[in-house]
């Protein structure tokens, strides 16, 4: 009797020792993950501009002392825009502003936009990026629209700026953007950072329709000449008939008197 009560109690004994490993062996459950945070996109870096140095000016040089312009500069380069502006401004008198995309106005293109142009847009793009004037930053205070740039003026090429306080936005029909800070300032050559890059309708929106022209100025009629007055019509006195007879056998007489003194 005590050996079948010792096997039934190692039985339970091994019954509990199996239970317990089944339950540690079980699969332990997944941790709790946290939820996906998107990463917060840092603002575009503040110009930094470059003091005035000695020498040739260089478009070039100052964006690439600069930093974050990289590929503006590569489209300067294509395009040899940084040749003419080189030569423009060593060479001349005549003042330049450029409004210069960070790498980041970019990025933030779609996908082959640039690789989307011919060669020629790609300088109408560059161009439109120049204008041919020194623009100093209290001067957009005071700036007449559409902004003449090297691309052309007014149209499907149209620049317009306008100032709120101390802040300069840019419109071109297709895009809005601000003036971001200043890159360099010599009093003929000014360069503004620009955080989205400026794109024409002409390039960007060909299909839709262009800014209405101003209505034309009102048509002035001149009046019609006066006509000329007639000279009043002056009539001759009357004569009477008596005093015309009279007249007349005046004459008569006249002529006898001679007729007889010449016989």
């Amino acid at each position: 009797m005590k050996l079948q009560h010792s096997a039934f109690s190692l039985s339970l004994l091994i019954l509990f020792i199996c239970h317990t490993k089944t339950v540690s062996l079980s699969p332990a459950a997944a941790p709790v993950q946290a939820p996906t945070v998107a990463p917060v996109q840092a603002p575009p870096p503040p110009a930094a501009q470059i003091p005035v140095l000695p020498g040739p000016i260089n478009v070039v040089n100052i964006l690439e002392r600069a930093g974050h312009y990289s590929l503006f500069v590569r489209l300067l380069k294509a395009t040899q825009s940084d040749t003419e502006l080189t030569v423009e401004l060593n060479h001349t008198h005549n003042g330049i502003t450029i409004f210069a995309p960070t790498d980041g106005a970019f990025s933030g293109l779609k996908v082959g936009t640039l690789n989307s142009l011919s060669d020629g847009d790609k300088v109408k793009l560059v161009k439109f990026h120049i204008s041919p004037i020194y623009i100093s930053p209290s001067q957009f205070q005071t700036v007449s629209n559409p902004l003449k740039t090297q691309a052309g003026k007014g149209g499907r090429m149209a620049l317009n700026v306008t100032t709120t306080g101390s802040a300069v936005n840019i419109t071109t029909g297709v895009i809005n953007t601000t003036i971001s800070g200043t890159i360099y300032n010599d009093n003929q050559l000014a360069i503004y950072q620009i955080d989205q890059v400026l794109l024409p309708m002409e390039l960007f929106a060909p299909n839709l329709p262009p800014a209405p022209a101003p209505a034309p100025a009102p048509l002035v009629v001149a009046p019609p000449p006066e006509k000329p007055k007639k000279a009043p019509v002056l009539e001759s006195p009357t004569v009477p008939i008596d005093d015309v007879s009279g007249v007349a056998s005046f004459g008569v007489h006249k002529i006898e008197e001679m007729l007889h003194w010449m016989c």
